[in-house]
């Protein structure tokens, strides 16, 4: 999954066009086109007649969709150029400036053709200018209400994209990690190999195929986060298989893990060979001093853990390494490894994830 598909700007941010304001028009237009001019007195019922009361508070809802939907068009309007995030002052002065520069003089213009409409022209000054305080009164707070469903829909867009920025940036993290193990399997494997076709060519065919298949597990898992503990082993084995070919009695490995606990823990892949490349990398060994690797089921961890006589002039990994290892580790499981070095000792923990 690419970066760019997860935090596309265009597809998680919130439209205006889109917002779904329908029952909050249809209730409120209605109800302040008959509670405005009722708290006003500005339709005598005792001077109309029904049919003209009623025409008059249809004209009077007709107003209150005229100045909702033009001021909804401005405030929707206004967002395509100005940020509450960037610009908060810019945007307050527009919406002191645009809003009332339209309600005031359209309210003014539509109550006093009421008055023409309905009472031959006797317009009633006081009640279109208290009428029309009311109407921007309620015009403001309608604003208010639009802003603030609007910035509470662009903060939770901004935390959805950036969880989604940081799982993408995660799993970019993770699938480079991954990458890395196949160059440094490989350079070793070759090295080994170059190294067996001079001094024993039957051992390098047999490494040829064994090598064929540990490479044929990592492409297999390579793209798999966690693996079976029993599929870890078994691949663990013949990867052990192939350096016994190069170094014979020289190294040894002591797995204690009981049969019934293989099938009931995940690991990340290609975990517990990297710790047994790094104990033959950074380790002198021969046959009077053997390089005793120990493998052992502690709780619900591994206990990975070997004899350290380091060498004299030990060269940094030019793989990913302990520090690499750990990161993987974390980002998969959400869990730690932890590393430990005493009494000649070189321990690594690593924390197994329970089958349910």
């Amino acid at each position: 999954m690419g970066t760019n598909a997860i935090i596309s700007p265009t597809k998680d941010a919130p439209q205006p066009g889109q917002m779904n304001d329908i029952g909050f028009r249809v209730i409120l237009i209605p109800v302040l086109g008959i509670v405005i001019p009722l708290v006003t007195r500005m339709i005598p019922h005792d001077k109309l007649t029904l049919w003209e009361i009623k025409f008059s508070y249809l004209y009077t809802i007709g107003i209150a969709w005229i100045i909702w939907h033009g001021n909804r068009y401005l405030l929707f309007t206004l967002r395509s150029y100005f940020n509450w995030f960037n610009h908060p002052m810019r945007k307050i002065g527009a919406l002191l400036l645009v809003i009332p520069f339209f309600t005031v003089p359209i309210s003014v213009l539509l109550l006093s053709g009421w008055y023409h409409i309905f009472l031959k022209g006797i317009v009633d000054w006081n009640v279109v200018f208290q009428s029309t305080l009311i109407i921007l009164v309620a015009v403001i707070f309608i604003v208010h209400v639009y802003e603030t469903v609007f910035l509470v829909k662009e903060s939770e867009s901004e935390m959805l994209r950036n969880t989604q920025l940081e799982r993408a940036r995660a799993e970019a993290a993770l699938d480079a990690l991954k990458n890395q193990i196949d160059p440094h399997f490989i350079f070793n494997s070759l090295n080994t190999l170059s190294h067996l076709i001079e001094s024993a060519p039957v051992k390098a065919r047999q490494f040829n195929d064994s090598m064929a298949e540990v490479y044929r597990y990592i492409l297999q898992n390579k793209s798999r986060d966690l693996v079976q503990l029993r599929e870890e082993m078994i691949f663990l084995d013949n990867y052990f298989g192939l350096l016994k070919i190069r170094f014979g009695t020289m190294i040894r490995f002591d797995p204690d893990i009981p049969d019934n606990a293989l099938d009931e823990y995940l690991l990340p892949p290609i975990s517990l060979q990297l710790l047994m490349e790094n104990a033959i990398k950074h380790n002198e060994f021969s046959r009077q001093n053997v390089l005793v690797i120990e493998l052992n089921l502690t709780g619900d961890a591994l206990v990975f853990s070997n004899n350290i006589t380091k060498k004299n002039q030990d060269r940094d990994s030019s793989g990913i390494g302990l520090n690499n290892l750990r990161d993987r580790y974390l980002m998969v499981t959400g869990m730690e490894i932890s590393v430990t070095e005493e009494n000649g000792v070189f321990s690594v923990r690593l924390p197994l994830l329970k089958l349910n």
